[in-house]
């Protein structure tokens, strides 16, 4: 099963470019902001491009998680001891991969598992978080919302294109 670097390169951007929408004051920017307790003065101070370039290769990190995630076939070459190990497997491997090596490949099945990773993972890990640091749930929904859409174009992505 070859791989398509190039999604998980593009599908790492989701995170920027769905961020500079979801974040904006005309949609949830506003919100976040007061709920955060920060201002836009607050939000000049730092490196953008340090934010930029450690939020790309943190997004890089993930892709790999989510590929796992929304790609079922990975799950039959690890069976066989990873890609090294291919050409040497048994003539059913071969066989499952001719039948089944792009089903369920599309941009809407990795969307599905992008959603509920989003939804059954990061949504939780952020209330839980958000309960101890006393914010409010229009807080902890606002960057859920941000994660479970991110998840899902992600999950997309890679899916269709990996």
């Amino acid at each position: 099963m070859e791989m398509n670097f190039l999604a998980f390169f593009a599908s790492a951007l989701t995170t920027l470019v769905t961020g500079f929408i979801w974040y904006n004051p005309k949609v949830f920017g506003t919100i976040w902001m007061r709920e955060a307790g920060v201002t836009q003065e607050d939000l000049q101070k730092g490196s953008m491009l340090k934010i930029f370039v450690l939020t790309y290769i943190f997004s890089l990190m993930m892709t790999i998680i989510v590929s796992g995630l929304t790609i079922h076939q990975s799950g039959a070459v690890g069976m066989v001891g990873g890609p090294p190990m291919i050409e040497s497997a048994k003539p059913s491997f071969a066989a499952f991969m001719a039948d089944y090596g792009t089903a369920f490949r599309t941009f809407k099945h990795g969307a599905l598992h992008g959603f509920m990773t989003g939804l059954f993972f990061a949504f939780p890990m952020l209330a839980i978080n958000g309960l101890f640091e006393r914010k409010s749930w229009k807080y902890i929904f606002v960057h859920a919302g941000y994660w479970i859409l991110t998840l899902t174009i992600m999950g997309g992505i890679i899916c269709a294109w990996a």
